[in-house]
């Protein structure tokens, strides 16, 4: 997942620029469905001939990019046939080249995977859409940069002189130099190379790049599992600004307006899986790679053990976004002008549908 992950996001992010001033998430993907897709499409099917398929309300969840450990507590609840017992007929789709945002905000699926950063776009500025994000993945920012161990890169300072992986996207150079600058830092410094990298491990020990930002809990765990010794400094640790959402769960406003007891069920039943997720990894893991056998078992399971524990953390309950956080990264896009609009208070999310 990650890095390869947030690269193909960024990425899309920057062709959204030119359109609407920031970033918005690609998949990279093209439009045919996984076999875990394809899976689950099946076992919603399977699930739905068990109750009256014209009483259920059809919902397309679409992801942010192919199935990983982010998915878990979707795959779940699909599993587990919650989403049916709601009265839902939920099919899991692989998301287009222009990203889960797009068909979301075009309802042609009710919800998906998004992160904060890269939905800008599509909640505010001139090409706004009607989505915003309806639960929070994991409650607080896994990503940081990552390095071999022992080079000096355990804080940003000593990204000098080394070689970082970059999409030269605004908001992540913004981000990285406020880190670096914030330790003491010469930004000017840090030798930036357009990413190319697909696989962190391989990246790293190749010498290829010295720093990459990545989501610890796949790409990170990606390098415990390799058996490679990394050094990691996450960006809420140097600034709690960057403390935000990533990634949420979006929904269709317009859709969840004329169906709000249909999209408190959806998140519902979605809250038991996560739930599941976070006090069974194993039994999670399990349906997880039942679903996408493709996965390397190993990392699913490392990967798994280390986001259960992160899905609610410190919230009362799965999925609930602090207004406070979000609107501090907001805040602080405005106030460094990194987007082409003023981002109002409480743009783009809501804690309405979590019952």
């Amino acid at each position: 997942m990650k890095k390869k992950v947030l690269s193909i996001a960024l990425a899309a992010a920057l062709t959204l620029a030119a359109a609407a001033g920031c970033a918005s998430q690609s998949s990279g993907t093209d439009n045919s469905k996984t076999e875990s897709t394809k899976k689950a499409d099946t076992s919603a099917s399977d699930s739905a001939s068990t109750a009256d398929s014209a009483e259920l309300t059809k919902i397309t969840f679409v992801l942010d990019w192919t199935p990983n450990t982010n998915h878990t507590g979707l795959y779940v609840a699909q599993e587990k046939g919650w989403f049916t017992d709601a009265g839902l007929d939920v099919e899991i789709v692989s998301p287009p080249e222009d990203g889960a945002e797009m068909l979301v905000g075009a309802n042609k699926a009710q919800f998906g995977v998004s992160f904060q950063d890269s939905m800008l776009p599509t909640v505010a500025g001139d090409n706004k859409m009607p989505l915003a994000a309806v639960a929070a993945v994991v409650q607080h920012n896994t990503s940081g940069i990552i390095s071999l161990k022992g080079k000096g890169m355990d804080r940003p300072k000593g990204l000098e002189g080394k070689k970082y992986a970059t999409w030269d996207l605004p908001i992540e150079k913004a981000t990285l130099k406020q880190v670096v600058e914030k330790d003491g830092g010469d930004f000017s410094k840090v030798e930036m190379i357009p990413s190319t990298v697909t696989d962190e491990v391989s990246a790293l020990q190749s010498g290829q790049v010295d720093a990459i930002w990545v989501f610890y809990g796949w790409a990170g765990v990606a390098t415990e599992v390799a058996g490679l010794e990394t050094d990691f400094f996450s960006f809420m640790d140097i600034d709690p600004v960057f403390d935000y959402y990533t990634p949420v769960i979006i929904g269709n406003t317009d859709w969840m307006a004329a169906h709000p007891a249909q999209a408190k069920a959806f998140l519902g039943a979605l809250r038991k899986g996560y739930d599941f997720a976070c006090d069974n990894p194993d039994a999670a893991a399990d349906i997880l790679l039942k679903a996408a056998p493709e996965l390397d078992e190993a990392l699913v399971r490392a990967s798994q053990k280390y986001l259960s524990a992160e899905y609610r953390l410190d919230a009362e309950k799965w999925g609930e976004i602090d207004p406070d956080r979000w609107n501090a990264f907001y805040n602080w896009i405005n106030e460094n002008n990194l987007f082409d609009a003023q981002i109002p208070e409480n743009t783009g999310f809501t804690n309405d549908y979590l019952e």
